[in-house]
């Protein structure tokens, strides 16, 4: 039994450690930029189309740009656009709000990194 227990310790120890070495990626946001061109289908960084503009979106609180029609959930959802409210945005939009109308995921973490360093630099 106290083999197992010492066993499970260093599994656990190993695992934290595994996890806490592994960072979330540094932004590329001359990457970033290329990989918007996919983001331009819907939005625009200084005009709103489908979705709203993103200039300036990173700081700024979410569902106030004034002539765009958000969802009520978006609108009510209290969410500033920090990179990492922004991450989780664009891992699963309708996880983090359930009932926005953003339905696209990007999955690869190194890319939302990307973008939203990109995003980062459109003051």
């Amino acid at each position: 039994m106290s083999i197992m227990r010492g066993f499970l310790c260093i599994a656990a120890v190993f695992a934290v450690s595994t996890a806490m070495a592994d960072p979330a990626p540094k932004g590329d946001a001359a990457h970033g930029k290329v990989l918007y061109q996919g983001c331009a289908a819907c939005h625009s960084i200084d005009d709103n189309d489908l979705g709203p503009r993103h200039r300036g979106v990173v700081g700024r609180k979410a569902g106030i740009v004034a002539d765009y029609n958000y969802s009520q959930a978006l609108k009510a959802s209290g969410l500033t656009w920090t990179e990492a409210n922004l991450d989780k945005w664009l891992t699963n939009p309708s996880a983090l709000v359930p009932g926005t109308k953003m339905f696209f995921k990007i999955d690869d973490p190194q890319s939302r990194a990307d973008i939203i360093a990109y995003l980062k630099e459109l003051k």
